[in-house]
């Protein structure tokens, strides 16, 4: 009878293993000041202690011991082995990996392995497995996952702060908390006297106001008026000065309607087009020169400052521009019913527009940092 031939094995007490609890970020250095490579079982377990002491949030103290843990398992089942805690540092890079490594090195001087096993907590320690397999064959992985979910554990620490952020941080709560009490008070009070609808339009408009607000900075532009400066008055005046422009372009939208309009249903004149035409074309100059204004407020306050212009600021304006006869052209398709094919050069002109515009921003960009750097 045919025999399965045996492949010959290595012999327990033939491989050293070197169990390694990877610490990248150097957390056992920084927090509890351990020196590393930590070698040795009672070295790892007063630096997971240590650390622990330090900071009891810290997953790393769990993974040392973990390590610790592995490592007397090996033990038991007849290997020679030792335990050791590597740290790499802070910013995780470079240098990090070459310290991980070295220590490695050091350890391997006092007990020459094998092979080794890798303990870690999750994927950034993970990422300097291949800088070990250069310098020690790798011959298990082994993640620490806390038996409570962290995922769900991590995410409830981060709402909580949160949520602290936004009932005591004045930046915040005045905003996240503020504007729907006043909301909520005025509600309130509106139900009390019988002005449920008039009380809706009310709130509408305050929390239609407080986003435009926020969209548009309008806080920091009014809050730097206790520190007036010429670059702030030209903020606020093109802030203000746009605003106005674009609100009074709605009524110079109206005035273009035939007057026969105003006494049809509002659901019919909605729909059509030709009055949705007349209203576009009536409103469409004042409500780009009011955006402009809005958008040319901050290049202009960085000229009177005498700083670099962002690129950004001019880009938008020329997208505005280049946007214009795409959108005026709309409107004489919708009144004229010219062909839509007419869009095309308009929007094909604005594109160029903008292409060239951003191709000599970045040229400018390029050339300012290479001059910076010289």
């Amino acid at each position: 009878m045919e025999q399965t031939p045996k492949y010959p094995q290595k012999q327990k007490a033939d491989q050293r293993l070197l169990v390694v609890c990877v610490d990248r970020d150097n957390d056992v250095g920084d927090k509890a000041n351990i020196a590393t490579p930590a070698f040795g079982r009672d070295a790892c377990i007063e630096a997971a202690q240590r650390l622990a002491l330090e900071d009891p949030e810290d997953a790393d103290s769990n993974s040392i011991f973990a390590a610790v843990k592995t490592y007397e398992d090996i033990i038991s089942k007849g290997y020679s082995a030792e335990v050791i805690t590597v740290a790499g540092s802070a910013d995780r890079g470079m240098y990090a990996d070459e310290k991980i490594a070295g220590e490695i090195r050091l350890a391997l001087e006092r007990f020459p392995a094998t092979g080794a096993v890798i303990v870690s907590d999750g994927e950034d320690d993970e990422s300097v497995i291949p800088v070990i397999q250069g310098v020690l064959p790798i011959i298990s992985v082994k993640r620490v996952v806390m038996k409570t979910s962290r995922t769900v554990e991590y995410s409830y620490a981060v709402l909580g702060r949160y949520l602290k952020m936004i009932a005591y941080d004045p930046k915040y709560s005045k905003f996240f908390l503020g504007l729907p009490g006043v909301l909520l008070l005025i509600g309130g009070i509106g139900s009390v006297f019988g002005y449920t609808a008039e009380i809706f339009a009310v709130l509408v408009s305050v929390f239609g106001g407080a986003l435009l607000v926020r969209a548009f900075d309008v806080d920091k532009v009014l809050s730097g008026w206790a520190r007036p400066a010429p670059a702030g008055f030209i903020r606020l005046f093109m802030l203000l000065g746009g605003a106005v422009l674009v609100l009074s372009s709605i009524p110079a939208g109206l005035t273009s309607l035939n007057p026969a309009v105003f006494g049809m249903d509002i659901t019919v004149v909605i729909t059509d087009k030709i009055v949705l035409g007349q209203f576009v074309a009536g409103a469409l100059p004042i409500l780009w020169v009011g955006v402009g204004a809005v958008l040319a407020g901050a290049p202009l306050a960085s000229l009177i400052e005498r700083a670099r212009v962002h690129s950004g600021y001019i880009l938008r304006l020329v997208v505005l521009g280049s946007l214009y006869p795409t959108v005026y052209q709309f409107t004489n398709i919708v009144l004229h019913d010219e062909s839509s094919f007419s869009l095309i050069i308009p929007l094909l002109g604005g594109l160029a527009a903008t292409l060239v515009a951003a191709g000599v921003l970045f040229w400018r960009s390029r050339r300012d940092r290479a001059s910076h750097g010289d």
